[in-house]
């Protein structure tokens, strides 16, 4: 049972942001308002549905007294005790604590692992498949830096994905990505295993993460493309070294200025991912972490191109449709580990 007061807490919440969006709030505050608006309406509209079956249910067990309407009551009772149980559930879900950073734009990074110039064909595989399923949604994918081999694979690739709860979305793909499959390059027709490795972060700002001048060296450098060739004859491309970690990040757009924005947003996301990574870990420090977590070094999933199976090794999930998930096909996957994640978090309510 969800206690009432909190249910009219959050009703009196949606309809405060209400008024004040309606007032014509001071333009700073606008973005933060019109964000915690959008998320408490569905939130709001749940609860008022849940209000409504249960004064339903109210009436239809004082109809219980009138002779009249008792037989009647006895046929509506059932179905309304019913459809409240699903909207609890529905509800419980709905305010389960949700990460701050879900609604944000996600920088997306896949390097190749073991494997040679297979797990870079692979890693470029992935990267294709990521872009798909942005299409799909409607996302905007940004490539900031992306380093080619001979063969068509990437050495390396960082992207910034904006759209509407990218980083929810996408969270859950970091990690280890193993494939089995006959490489193109091999005559023999062996199954060889290879990797890549792919991280999600949530984009910060400014006021998530503050880098001193004095923290960072900039260098410029010419752009370059796949096999080395020029892409133009300026030292547009932009190297940030951040001091303190000795993290590096490059862009290679034609803008030098565009460079240094770029590189310098790519290194606040990756600070402060360390940052949440840091805090998860302190709170999770008794427990096993969860779905989710980011932990670049664990192995996630596995793509048998063969047997055209995929499985998820976090929560054993198994699909025979390869093909369509390569083609950007991920939302039963994500659904499932979103799921997933969702069980568990209601079960530490429950302790």
């Amino acid at each position: 049972m969800i206690p009432s007061d909190r249910l009219d807490q959050i009703l009196a919440r949606f309809e405060y942001l209400e008024a004040r969006l309606n007032d014509g709030p001071d333009p700073s505050e606008i973005a933060a308002l019109t964000r915690e608006y959008s998320e408490a309406k569905a939130v709001a509209e749940q609860v008022r549905a849940y209000k409504a079956l249960e004064r339903q249910a109210d009436e239809a067990r004082a109809m219980l007294a009138d002779p009249e309407m008792a037989e009647l009551a006895k046929l509506e009772l059932p179905d309304l005790e019913q459809a409240i149980e699903e909207a609890q559930a529905t509800l419980q879900i709905a305010l389960l604590p949700r990460d701050a950073a879900d609604a944000r734009p996600a920088i997306l990074e896949i390097r190749p692992g073991t494997g040679g110039d297979e797990a870079a064909l692979f890693a470029a595989d992935l990267e294709n498949m990521y872009r798909r399923y942005a299409e799909a949604r409607g996302w905007r994918v940004e490539v900031i830096d992306r380093q080619e081999t001979d063969l068509g694979g990437i050495k390396e690739l960082v992207a910034r994905i904006e759209g509407e709860n990218v980083f929810a979305r996408l969270k859950f793909e970091s990690g280890v990505h193993r494939v089995q499959r006959v490489p193109s390059t091999e005559s023999g027709g062996r199954i060889h295993t290879s990797a890549a490795t792919v991280a999600v972060l949530p984009e910060a700002e400014e006021v998530d993460i503050d880098i001193p001048a004095t923290d960072i060296r900039i260098d410029t450098m010419r752009a370059s493309g796949a096999g080395g060739q020029h892409v133009n004859t300026t030292d547009s491309a932009v190297r940030i070294t951040h001091l303190p970690t000795g993290m590096m990040v490059t862009s290679a757009e034609k803008s030098q200025h565009r460079n240094r924005e770029i590189a310098m947003n790519v290194l606040r996301a990756r600070l402060f991912e360390a940052q949440r990574a840091a805090a998860d870990a302190e709170r999770a420090s008794d427990r096993k972490a969860q779905v989710g977590s980011g932990d670049r070094s664990e192995r996630i999933r596995t793509y048998n191109f063969p047997q055209g199976r995929l499985t998820d090794h976090r929560i054993n999930l198994t699909l025979y449709k390869l093909d369509a998930v390569m083609a950007g096909d991920l939302d039963d996957i994500i659904d499932a580990l979103t799921a997933d994640l969702q069980a568990q978090l209601l079960a530490e309510m429950g302790t």
